[in-house]
């Protein structure tokens, strides 16, 4: 068997890699078990060193990595660049953090001495997603590997050359042998390499689906998950929210990435007083997207990383129009070649309609009539998702009140669009999983918080 990966600009075939053996696959999970038992004594000062050559060898390699990715998933360059620099600056903060984060703790008891220690588990096995190639790799090993862990990385098959390249870094960057590893293989193999007793922990970014089958062969054998899943992000534009510039956060939330994040403003939730002007600068905001070629400077929405993904989001589109939506912008196929989708503004979403129920991985921004405060935010919670929101309001107390207390999302934001941060937990509740990564809360979840007690 192997896994063939297309430019989804060109639809051309960019390669063919053959899938692991089972005897491969073994030979992994082997070597990488083995290699735990060296890397978990090194001290961490060495493993910090570590990761500051990683983040120096991702700022030699920008460009190149950078090319790949658009090649791969027809990420924009300067996107694709931004998205390598990131990866360093996460290394950067674990490198200069993690002997803080992983610092014992002093507790006072009734013994002589009483203390907790963070302590490594063995090996994590990663399943990650192709919309951001590496970014989702490196905010997971980065923090994982410097607590002392070895990783074992199943990637999505259309980035195979990104999976491929992110495991010869870590050899570029001095890390010993078989410390992070790359398993070639499509989803039937994974449910096996899970259940399998070198495998301590996992952690999976994707859909919902993905969610359900992995937590249950993980909780199966009872291992540690994190799960980061899908997102329908609500953005609250409130009566007295400055429009110019909700417009153009909501807008850049959208079209990032050819709107392909979990972590973007999706339902934009907008009290009746301001929906015809809001409506109308999204509409002259969300037009000046300039939609083609991911390796052209002018090109600010590349193409959808594959034709299924692109023909499922034409399929909500076009269900949510038939069920009453209004288009403003957009919505219709282009001639191919190519897997591209224009910038598409829906009006007039409501229950029942998919711009309204599922998460549009695509260009595609759905407005949410509602009549006042109240409304917005009962909207805003309907849905069976929780990774993040965002309210805008020149009443900044009040924004900071809603974000905190009455937005049900695992990262709330007042007048800006949704991020990841190396420096902030990232991670959702309900139906987008659980668990966190960055910041202190992301370098703990893969390790064994241990009491010692001393008579």
């Amino acid at each position: 068997m192997t896994i063939t990966t297309i430019n989804p600009a060109t639809e051309e075939t960019l390669a063919e890699y053959p899938e692991l053996s089972a005897s491969q696959i073994e030979d992994v999970l082997r070597d990488t078990d083995a290699a735990f038992d060296e890397w978990r004594r090194v001290e961490l000062g060495d493993r910090a060193e570590h990761l500051r050559a990683l983040g120096a060898k991702l700022r030699e390699r920008e460009t190149e990595y950078a090319e790949l990715m658009t090649r791969e998933m027809g990420k924009p360059l300067a996107q694709a660049v931004s998205e390598v620099q990131k990866c360093a600056s996460v290394c950067d903060y674990y490198a200069e953090n993690a002997a803080d984060f992983l610092a014992d703790i002093e507790i006072e008891s009734d013994a002589s001495r009483s203390f907790v220690t963070y302590q490594p588990l063995g090996v994590v096995l990663a399943i990650m997603p192709w919309n951001f190639p590496f970014w989702q790799v490196m905010r997971f090993a980065a923090p994982t590997l410097t607590a002392g862990n070895t990783g074992i990385l199943k990637h999505a098959p259309n980035v195979t050359g990104c999976a491929l390249a992110l495991e010869e870094l870590f050899s570029a960057a001095g890390y010993p042998d078989n410390v992070f590893r790359t398993l070639v293989v499509d989803v039937p193999a994974v449910d096996a390499v899970i259940r399998d007793p070198r495998i301590k922990a996992v952690t999976l970014t994707g859909s919902n689906r993905a969610g359900e089958a992995v937590a249950s062969a993980a909780g199966a054998s009872i291992k540690k998950t994190v799960l980061e899943l899908g997102g329908s992000d609500p953005a609250v534009i409130l009566a007295d929210a400055d429009l110019a510039a909700a417009a153009a956060a909501c807008t850049t939330s959208r079209l990032l990435n050819a709107g392909q994040s979990c972590i973007a403003a999706k339902r934009l939730i907008v009290v009746d007083e301001v929906r015809d002007e809001f409506e109308a600068r999204l509409v002259e905001r969300m037009s000046q997207a300039v939609v083609g070629d991911p390796t052209d400077s002018n090109t600010t929405v590349g193409p959808l990383a594959r034709a299924d993904l692109r023909d499922n989001l034409h399929r909500q589109v076009s269900e949510s129009v038939a069920n009453g939506a209004r288009v403003l912008l957009g919505g219709e196929l282009p001639d191919p070649p190519g897997y591209f989708y224009p910038a598409t503004l829906l009006a007039d979403v409501g229950p029942g309609m998919p711009a309204y129920e599922e998460e549009l991985f695509g260009p595609v921004a759905s407005i949410i009539p509602v009549s006042d405060e109240t409304e917005a935010l009962r909207v805003a919670n309907d849905t069976i998702y929780g990774l993040s929101a965002s309210v805008y309001t020149r009443d900044v107390e009040r924004g900071q009140q809603i974000a905190a207390e009455l937005l049900d999302a695992g990262a709330c934001f007042v007048n800006s669009y949704p991020r990841s941060d190396p420096r902030l937990p990232f991670g959702g509740i309900k139906q987008s999983g659980y668990g966190r990564e960055l910041s202190p809360f992301g370098i703990r979840e893969f390790v064994n918080v241990k009491t010692v007690w001393v008579a």
